[in-house]
């Protein structure tokens, strides 16, 4: 499973897209604004960078640009879920799904995909070369 796994702003930005799209720069900045307390300016920036990883995608509505999200949203959050498991909690099995129940940002089917995800995740030996 090769979801890349996106920087924390970057998943800020995704969040607000996922919720709603497409969406404008200006937008996207105003719905992340209290998460990242950050300039427009630093909002363009990112979503350049998450351009060029093609992590989003860009039309222009009306004059105007607007974005959309590239990355399944819960693909990516199982890499960031697989990611914490293993690097930071140094487990062998998959997260529990039940951490997740409560979430505003996914319902119960997107869950359920979530732990079947969690649960079918490839062992690290057999994702080396």
């Amino acid at each position: 499973m090769s979801n890349p796994i996106p920087s924390v702003s970057e998943l800020t930005l995704l969040k607000a897209l996922w919720k709603q799209q497409p969406l404008s720069a200006r937008e996207i900045h105003d719905a992340a604004a209290d998460e990242l307390a950050w300039s427009f300016s630093s909002t363009r920036k990112t979503l350049d960078r998450m351009l060029d990883k093609e992590v989003i995608a860009v039309q222009v509505m009306h004059g105007v640009n607007v974005y959309s999200p590239r990355l399944d949203k819960v693909g990516t959050l199982a890499a960031f879920a697989h990611d914490f498991g293993r690097r930071v909690m140094e487990l062998d099995a998959p997260l529990p799904v039940a951490m997740f129940t409560g979430s505003k940002l996914v319902d119960s089917q997107e869950l359920s995909r979530l732990e079947q995800m969690l649960n079918d995740w490839p062992d690290d030996e057999a994702e080396q070369p």
